[in-house]
């Protein structure tokens, strides 16, 4: 139901984290003996019968050079086929294009895989979405054509639904309060993705979603007139929106971009950060300053790639992933932070949630939507009740009486 942070085409003025990285492209090599031409009055080095050609005992220095030369380049195609073979591949795909925040550290996770690995497990990333979307990625995972991928919530999902009570609409109000509940369900969440048939390797998250339009938000009245895009097959969305009696337009993420072009669609959720990365901001005009929901990411990688690596690198694997993810959320949310001010200079107009809001009637959409799905098996309604109990109890040590059910103080 959410999206991710990363970035396309930075817009005029982009902080730091948007900054695209320059593709390097080695020029062709020419062959160590290139022009090197046999000595006049001989047919080669050699001549007839294996002895050396006089022409080259009258010059020492050139036999010289030349012994020098083979040597050197037969230890540069030694040491240039002992860095190429890697023990282990591990193909990698993600919908963040390159230069994102997301693909930069990434890349940092995979160059010191390699590096602590003595190059025995080496990366290979698949950026931008070549690989499809997320439901393309992940069967290609089951068809060994790839073997992990950054997911959002919507692939997380495919693996093992139960995590996305972490991304329930209107349940969440900090970060502080994200953490703890998440802490406190990750043992069962990982255990979840191994009977899923995936290792987790580090959680992330893509912060919090807001509706983005091209007319302006006040009411929940404005919010059903609206053409919204919903990602195409997302049961979390689908339940939200059934919930609340709107009528979306279901689509694939990379046809989000030209349907707000064409009209097909006014309105998208996404974070700041992704509004900014997908280039949807240039074809959007408003956005509701009231948060919907937080988005989770995680880094996965198949148990039938992983198992077969030896123990050291599967602990190099698990230990990387997680200091990579701790990175990953820590630089997002401040990412997002800095996206508010980019959409504001951009001409993006924040559209406060006006003072009538009925706020119970937000979290009975929400039970609403909870009731779908535990129906469905899709979120467990003893997880879901659980979660709400950890969440009161955080707020309860947070020693607040006035902190209502969706975080907000009277």
């Amino acid at each position: 139901m959410v999206l991710m942070p990363w970035k396309r085409n930075p817009p005029t003025k982009v902080p730091p984290m948007y900054s695209q990285k320059a593709s390097l492209y080695p020029s062709p090599r020419r062959s160590a003996c290139a022009g090197l031409d046999p000595v006049p009055g001989s047919s080669g080095l050699f001549s007839d019968g294996g002895i050396l050609d006089p022409g080259l005992r009258r010059d020492d220095g050139l036999l010289m050079r030349l012994m020098t030369g083979m040597v050197l380049l037969f230890l540069a195609m030694t040491v240039g086929s002992a860095v190429q073979a890697a023990d282990h591949t591990l193909k990698f795909a993600t919908l963040a294009p390159p230069g994102s925040t997301w693909m930069n550290l990434l890349e940092d996770w995979g160059r010191e895989v390699e590096q602590r690995s003595g190059g025995r497990l080496e990366l290979k990333f698949y950026p931008g979405g070549v690989q499809g979307d997320e439901p393309d990625v992940l069967r290609k995972i089951r068809y060994r054509q790839l073997d992990g991928a950054a997911l959002t919530g919507y692939g997380i999902g495919s693996i093992h639904s139960p995590a996305r009570v972490l991304e329930f609409p209107f349940l969440f109000d900090s970060h502080e309060e994200i953490d703890h509940v998440r802490a406190e369900l990750m043992p069962e969440i990982e255990e979840g993705f191994r009977a899923g048939g995936y290792e987790l390797l580090g959680w992330m998250e893509v912060g919090f979603v807001y509706f983005f339009s091209q007319h302006r938000i006040d009411s929940f009245e404005d919010l059903q007139e609206r053409r919204i895009w919903l990602w195409q097959g997302d049961p979390l969305g689908q339940a939200m929106f059934r919930a609340g009696d709107l009528a979306p337009v279901p689509l694939s993420i990379t046809d989000v971009y030209t349907s707000l072009s064409t009209g097909l669609i006014d309105t998208v959720y996404c974070t700041p950060l992704a509004a900014i990365a997908l280039q949807w901001h240039t074809r959007l005009d408003y956005m509701s300053q009231l948060p919907m929901a937080n988005g989770i990411g995680a880094l996965v990688v198949a148990s039938r790639f992983f198992d077969q690596l030896p123990p050291d690198l599967r602990q190099l694997l698990r230990e990387t992933g997680a200091q990579a993810s701790r990175e990953l959320i820590r630089a997002t949310r401040e990412d997002n932070a800095t996206s508010l001010d980019v959409l504001r200079e951009e001409g993006m107009e924040f559209v406060m949630p006006p003072e009538s809001l009925d706020r119970d009637a937000l979290l009975a959409l929400r039970d609403q939507a909870a009731a779908r799905l535990t129906e469905d098996s899709y979120i467990p309604r003893s997880l879901y009740e659980r979660t709400r109990e950890l969440l009161t109890e955080y707020r309860v040590q947070d020693d607040d009486p006035a902190v209502t059910d969706n975080g907000k103080h009277d």
